[in-house]
This record gives structure tokens, C-alpha cells and sequence, in this order.
């Protein structure tokens, strides 16, 4: 029998998906004075397998593809299937092992896209500096979100809407239940799911639809990552930044890239930063590659940059009011139990601690890292670790553009540093503050994502954030081990490494004093013309980093929701079932690419054959009409 089946059936209120009232505040679906047992001994073991296998899967795909797969409801989803056959197990062990097990994907992301680099220098990393690396970065990432949380989950509620959270949260709470949203959830589910096994192992259909354009000297791409996941992402955030986001694609590929042909085709040599393709002879996704990632990560830095600053008032009010807390900190239980964070105290000592580790790191030859370096990692750590749980508040994880960051941290640690070490330590130098800072960067958007799941519920955030930290741990110990299975692909190219590719090519630009910098300030010069027109930049710098194929479907998603505020008249029964119908298209489509991680990451003789090329776009986008038309109906009945 469940530890918890006597209680009623818990629901997420509607609060849980709009602002509150001034002086409200939100009530989660375990009231605070209800205690459930949480950080067990069970949720430990059962979140740290998790967060191993998923850690190990995802390294694979983001070496194999560049992306990874989010496993925050995958494993609130194992959590549930494994508690209910053994007949134990509360809402909150279950999210508890979310918690845990999603931390090992975000830990590999950090990992994956940056220490790849040392193979292709042909260095040998081991258990050492891997390890440290990848503790410190995590480390870094959690205790920065600590005394974050207030601002980004509490104070933001409503406006940040971290959809993958809410998704996770609609996922347990229904998951517990037997009534009418366990059932809607579950549907969407399954059709997700489906929808995904059709197309990644029946090759039924291509995932990626793509339209080449040559008419009248106007040449691009233009096309769709047709797939439950961003459909589902879409309706979540909303029309206004989904539509933000799509503004930033249409700039990269219906302008940018049209005149990068235009006038590149005429050369018939390469032009940096490209050095052995012409332009004419490149596809759009290649342009992109070459030339609009730099201009993306522009944006991205400055959409950052300016929303640190803007944010910089209700920082420092964190701040004040964290140091408050700990003078007035007496031990006592005044704090109720879903707001109570680790000490601050504590987090203080553990971020002066990890930054005097950090500076002491040796480098090649034995010599420290460096006290100016360390301060560095620091202080880009907090930025961009910012700056990612506000991205992830606004678009989810999955368009997280950690390496997007990762590349602003390098070029400026290059520039500031380059000329601090040996010609031979300086690229190992750069690469080791901005392995750190993509580490805390992806484990602080992991991070915050959890602690909204646990908002939501009514988990106790100090248990998440040990449990956080203890899943760091765990998946640092097994990441080198990793690595050095993938090391013997990685150098002979058999892995495309694409972020670590690019990262590489950065370090060495700057270094080398070949680094387009026109491109980068282009893209400071957009964020910043749209920041003037009073809109997202953050959501717009996005949008021009990654391919337009993300948004087009996070757009139709927002369309959806779009038609179904105007119908209803904003909030309304009929959102909540698009956003429990949503919530399930996502964790159906993500529970598929953990199995197909899985199945690829063993090479298991299945589901063998040739996908359809993204030209063959004619049965995908009929089935993606298919899939919309499925939202849209549970919206409106």
C-alpha cells in the first residue's frame, strides 16, 4: 500500500499557471504543514541510477547530434512506475528522484560540449581534470541558484513560466490520481509517444522538415522540427514569446542568410571564418553553422548582459534579503517548510571554497589556474548562471543555448587572459573557466527547473538542493568513464562534437587574432535594437541562435493557446486541459529519445533502416497537422 494513497488526490491549482494577485501567494498542491517523507534513502538510490544512465545516454547523443534529451520527466515517470510496483513511495520521494536523475543529463551537456576539445588537441584527459571539472562547474551552478530561487520561482511566478517544470508537476500530480487530469495527461502521453516511435523508429516520416529556396536570387531554408516536445513546449510559454522567438529565426534565416549568399556566392574562395568552403557551395545549414552561430552568440551575450543589468535591483534585494535571513537565522522553525533553503551561511562557504579550488586547478604543467582566473569563473558563473534559468523560465531546456554562452565566456576569458600563460597553457587555460561556467550554466537550468517542479508540488527546497548537490557528485564520478569510451571516436571524427567543434575553432580565433568579430558585434547591434523596441531579448537572441526550425513549431504551439485565451477570455478550464494534454505530448516524446539513447547508446540491433530525407516533408507536416488538431480539440471541448 503507498505511503500516501489515504491522502485525498492532490491537483495543481490554477495559480500554478498565471500571476498572483499582489500580497497572494501561491498555494502548492502538498500544503506546507502536511510533512511527507521526502529525501529517503530509496528516492536517493533510485534518482542517482537515473541520473547515471541518463548522464551516460545523453553524452552519447550530444557528441553523436549536438543535442541531448531532457530527463526531469522520464525520470519522474521511472520514479512513479518503480514506487507503484513496489507499493511505496510519496509525491514527493517521486519528485525527489526527478530532481536527482535529471541533474546527470545536464551535467553531461556541460561536459560534453566543452571537454571533447582537449581529444582534438590531442590531450588525455582522465579521471583528472575530468572530475574536478565537472564538481566544481555543478557546484557552482547549485549554490548560485540558491539564493536565486526567491527571485527567479517565487517572485517571478506567472511571468517565468519554466514549461518543462509545470510539465513535470502536471506529470506526478497526475500521475498519483485516478480522475479526469491523470487520464488527459496520460493520453497525451501515449499519442506523444506514438507519434515519436512512428517517426524515429518506423522512419514513417522525417522529424526535421526542410524547404530549400532559390527563386529570383533569394536563397535559404526554410522548415520544422515537427515533434511533439516543441509542439507541446509552445502552448506552454505563450503566444508572445514563442512569437519573439520566431522573429529572431526569421531574421537569422529569411534576411541574414539570404545575404550571406547573395553576396558570398560571388567569391569563389572561402571567406573567414570559413576556410576551405565557398559560400556558393554550402548548404543554409551550413551558413548557419559558419557564419549566424557567431552572431547568435552576440545576442545571446548581450540579451544576457542587459538583463543582469536590469535585473541588478531585485538582485541585490535577494541579496539583502538572504543576508537578513542569516543574521536573524537562530536555528528556530519559523520558516515555513516549503521556503526553507540551505543556509546562506553555508552557500557563502561553499562558493569561496569552490573559487579558491577553482584558482588552484594546475593547468599542463603544474603551474595554478590563478587567482585571477578563478574570480573570472565566478563571476561569469553567476551571470550566465542567471541568465540561463531566465532563458529556461521562458523557453524550457531543451533551447537552452548553453554553448551559445559558453562561446561569450571563452571569447572574453581569451581576450582577457590569452596573453597570462605560455602559448602552451593559454587554450587549456580558456577551455578550463569555460568548461566551468557551461557546467554551472547547465546545471543552474536544470536547477531551476526542479525547484519550480518542487514550488509547484510543495517539495522543501533545501531537500532539493541536497539532493541536487549529491547527484553532482555521483555523475562527476562516472563521467570520465564516459568520456574515455567515447575519447577513440571523438579524435577520429566519427562524432561530429559540433559545440566542442565550435568552441575550439573560438579559442583558437582569439588566440590567433583571427576571430570574426564583425559577425559577433552584429549580433550585440540586433539584441540591442531590439531591446530599444522594448521586446524579449533574451527570447529574440534565442530564436537567432538556433535553427528556425525550433520556433516554427513552438509558434504553433503559442497559435494554439493564442486561439484558446481569445476564445475563453484568458485564463480558463479549457487552458488547463491544453496545458495537462501538453505537459503529456512532452513527456510521451521525451520518454521515446531516452529509449532511443538508450537503444543507441548499446548498439541494439533494432529498428534498423534509412530515415526519410527532411525534403520528404509532405507526410510530416500532414502528420504534425494531425498531432496540432489533437491539442486543439482537447482545448476547446
Amino acid at each position: 500500500m503507498s505511503e500516501d494513497a489515504n491522502r485525498p488526490e492532490l491537483r495543481l491549482p490554477a495559480q500554478a499557471y498565471q500571476p498572483l494577485p499582489p500580497g497572494e501567494e501561491y498555494q502548492p498542491a502538498v500544503p506546507a504543514d502536511v510533512q511527507m517523507p521526502e529525501l529517503t534513502m530509496r528516492s536517493l538510490i533510485v534518482g542517482i541510477a537515473t541520473g547515471i544512465i541518463f548522464g551516460a545516454a545523453n553524452a552519447y547523443l550530444a557528441l553523436k547530434v549536438g543535442l541531448t534529451v531532457s530527463a526531469s520527466i522520464p525520470a519522474a515517470v521511472i520514479a512513479v512506475a518503480i514506487f507503484r510496483a513496489t507499493g511505496r513511495g510519496t509525491l514527493l520521494e517521486t519528485n525527489m528522484v526527478q530532481t536527482i536523475g535529471s541533474s546527470g543529463d545536464s551535467l553531461a551537456a556541460g561536459v560534453i560540449f566543452t571537454i571533447p576539445v582537449l581529444y582534438l588537441w590531442g590531450e588525455t584527459p582522465g579521471f583528472w581534470p575530468i572530475f574536478p571539472l565537472s564538481i566544481l562547474g555543478g557546484l557552482l551552478g547549485i549554490l548560485f541558484m540558491i539564493p536565486l530561487r526567491r527571485l527567479l520561482i517565487v517572485r517571478e511566478h506567472g511571468r517565468l513560466t519554466y514549461p518543462e517544470g509545470t510539465a513535470c508537476a502536471e506529470v506526478q500530480v497526475a500521475a498519483q490520481g485516478r480522475g479526469r487530469q491523470a487520464q488527459l495527461l496520460f493520453t497525451g502521453m501515449g499519442i506523444g509517444a506514438i507519434y515519436t516511435a512512428l517517426e524515429r523508429f518506423a522512419h514513417l516520416w522525417p522529424a526535421e522538415v526542410d524547404i530549400a529556396i532559390n527563386r529570383l536570387g533569394f536563397r535559404t531554408s526554410v522548415g520544422a522540427d515537427v515533434t511533439p516536445e516543441l509542439l507541446g513546449v509552445g502552448y506552454i510559454i505563450g503566444p508572445q514569446i514563442a512569437a519573439v522567438m520566431l522573429a529572431g529565426g526569421a531574421v537569422g534565416w529569411l534576411v541574414i542568410i539570404p545575404l550571406i549568399y547573395l553576396f558570398g556566392s560571388a567569391a569563389g574562395v572561402p571567406i573567414a571564418p570559413e576556410l576551405t568552403t565557398p559560400i556558393a557551395q554550402m548548404d543554409s545549414f551550413t551558413i548557419w553553422s559558419r557564419y549566424l552561430r557567431y552572431i547568435g552568440a552576440g545576442a545571446v551575450a548581450f540579451g544576457g548582459l542587459f538583463t543582469l543589468i536590469k535585473s541588478a535591483p531585485t538582485l541585490w534585494e535577494s541579496v539583502r534579503v538572504a543576508l537578513a535571513g542569516l543574521r536573524r537565522h537562530t536555528g528556530s522553525t519559523s520558516v515555513a517548510r516549503t521556503d526553507e533553503d540551505l543556509p546562506f551561511s553555508l552557500v557563502l562557504a561553499g562558493l569561496i571554497a569552490t573559487g579558491l579550488l577553482v584558482a588552484f586547478l594546475p593547468l599542463r604543467t603544474g603551474g595554478p589556474l590563478g587567482i585571477p582566473a578563478g574570480i573570472a569563473v565566478v563571476v561569469f558563473s553567476f551571470f550566465f548562471v542567471t541568465v540561463s534559468s531566465r532563458i529556461v523560465g521562458l523557453i524550457g531546456s531543451s533551447s537552452n543555448p548553453i554553448s551559445g554562452m559558453t562561446i561569450a565566456t571563452v571569447l572574453i576569458c581569451a581576450l582577457l587572459f590569452g596573453q597570462a600563460y605560455s602559448p602552451a597553457e593559454a587554450k587549456i587555460a580558456v577551455l578550463t573557466i569555460g568548461a566551468l561556467v557551461c557546467i554551472a550554466a547547465a546545471m543552474a537550468g536544470d536547477t531551476s527547473q526542479d525547484l519550480k517542479t518542487g514550488f509547484l508540488l510543495g517539495a522543501s527546497p533545501r531537500n532539493q538542493q541536497i539532493g541536487e548537490i549529491v547527484a553532482v557528485v555521483a555523475t562527476a564520478l562516472v563521467m570520465s568513464t564516459v568520456m574515455e569510451l567515447f575519447r577513440a571516436d571523438i579524435v577520429a571524427g566519427n562524432f561530429k562534437a559540433p559545440q566542442a567543434n565550435l568552441i575550439k575553432l573560438v579559442i583558437e580565433g582569439v588566440l590567433g587574432g583571427n576571430l570574426p568579430w564583425g559577425l559577433v558585434l552584429t549580433g550585440i547591434a540586433l539584441a540591442g535594437c531590439v531591446e530599444m523596441m522594448g521586446l524579449p531579448t533574451l527570447a529574440f537572441a534565442v530564436g537567432l541562435y538556433l535553427p528556425i526550425h525550433l520556433a516554427v513549431p513552438i509558434m504553433v504551439g503559442g497559435l494554439i493557446r493564442l486561439l484558446v485565451e481569445r476564445r475563453k477570455g484568458g485564463f480558463s478550464h479549457q487552458l488547463e486541459r491544453g496545458v495537462l494534454y501538453a505537459s503529456g505530448l512532452i513527456a510521451g516524446a521525451a520518454l521515446m529519445g531516452v529509449v532511443a539513447a538508450i537503444i543507441t547508446f548499446f548498439q541494439l540491433p533494432l529498428f534498423q533502416g534509412t530515415p526519410p530525407a527532411p525534403s520528404q516533408w509532405l507526410i510530416a507536416a500532414i502528420a504534425f497537422s494531425l498531432l496540432s488538431g489533437s491539442l486543439w480539440r482537447v482545448c476547446k471541448r
